[in-house]
């Protein structure tokens, strides 16, 4: 592992950089701002690695221009209703900066913040913290946050997510990294070849908030039940693309019970230029597929290139979006005494 100083926040705070590597030439890259991966390098067929992870090579850019490159994403990631929700009969408001929504945490959310950083003793890791205070950006309760990021031997770059409260409150924590196998700025993700582990999806309003139904994704372009090129789909006419401006839905997760908290496999993707393939496994409940619907050009990356629509795509393991506001979905509340936990892993290999 290294560390070094990556740069100084607008208000002065100092910001480093870790770079972990295994000995099969994957190197992960995090800065202590927002607890943001900036780069993953991975092999392809032929054994030559790129850096499959959009980002940015400096950090006043991350400051100022990021659309959630690669950060941890909280208190509450994807999208909150009306920026509104209740706990034991107490209401809650939130800062809607997202049209008439809260988004993944508000408008200085832990992708904005400066975690403390450790490594990991005998592992190659690195263990971020950072306490987000009783009424930050809304939400209530000291609630004590850990991240750990781990590469392994297997071409894993693992993430576990921790986290206890001082009162109640509500949680959905993800990573938002923008992956693009073919390599960072090489162009759309189109060709990609996408499987999700998911009969069902949650449909969205206008505003792309969940109506609360758990719909089928037979067909619809939503079904990636068997391995399909995402460019078809983000094209098409249907109503749920329409919305989204593309894909930008939470899939919910085959699991053989409703309470079920194994590692499954979410999603498989694949880019048959390089040969790349990551694997997704997650603890959680459901898998948000962001096609990067809203790159627009007007953003450059670490190569230079500018950044359109579907240079990059997410998939966010977590909680359903509005669960707060929406009973009949898995609970996203945490309670004194409790404690939030989760894993999420990306897998990386080639054919």
């Amino acid at each position: 592992m290294n560390k070094r100083a990556y740069g100084t926040t607008a208000d002065g705070m100092a910001v480093d950089e870790y770079t972990l590597t295994n000995a099969n030439g994957v190197e992960l890259k995090i800065i202590t701002y927002g607890g943001t991966i900036t780069s993953i390098k991975a092999p392809d067929r032929n054994g030559n690695a790129a850096n499959v992870a959009l980002g940015f090579e400096n950090l006043k850019d991350y400051e100022t221009r990021s659309p959630f490159f690669g950060c941890v994403t909280g208190r509450f990631a994807n999208r909150i209703a009306a920026g509104k929700f209740a706990i034991d009969g107490q209401d809650y408001r939130l800062a809607l900066n997202n049209g008439p929504n809260a988004l993944h945490g508000g408008l200085k959310g832990f992708d904005k913040r400066v975690w403390t950083a450790a490594p990991l003793p005998g592992a190659e890791g690195v263990a971020l913290t950072y306490l987000s205070q009783d009424g930050e950006e809304g939400y209530p309760g000291d609630l004590s946050v850990k991240v750990v990021y781990t590469l392994t031997e297997q071409n894993e770059v693992r993430i576990d997510y921790t986290a206890t409260t001082g009162k109640p409150t509500v949680v959905n924590l993800t990573n938002h990294c923008y992956f693009n196998l073919a390599g960072e700025g090489v162009g759309a993700t189109y060709d990609h070849i996408l499987k999700i582990n998911a009969d069902r999806y949650t449909p969205v309003d206008a505003n792309l908030i969940p109506t609360g139904e758990l719909a089928p994704v037979a067909g619809t372009p939503l079904d990636f039940r068997l391995p399909k090129a995402i460019g078809p789909g983000s094209r098409s006419d249907h109503e749920q693309i329409v919305k989204g401006k593309g894909y930008d839905h939470n899939f919910v997760l085959n699991r053989p019970s409703p309470d079920d908290k194994t590692l499954v496999l979410a999603a498989r993707l694949y880019d048959p230029g390089s040969g790349r393939i990551m694997e997704t496994w997650t603890t959680e409940p459901a898998v948000q597929f962001y096609g990067g619907n809203f790159l627009d050009g007007s953003i450059y990356g670490a190569s230079g290139r500018a950044y359109r629509q579907s240079d990059g795509l997410c998939l966010e393991t977590q909680h359903y979006p509005d669960s707060p506001n929406q009973p009949q979905f898995p609970t996203t509340l945490l309670r004194p005494g409790q404690t939030y936990q989760t894993t999420t892993i990306y897998k990386f290999m080639a054919d």
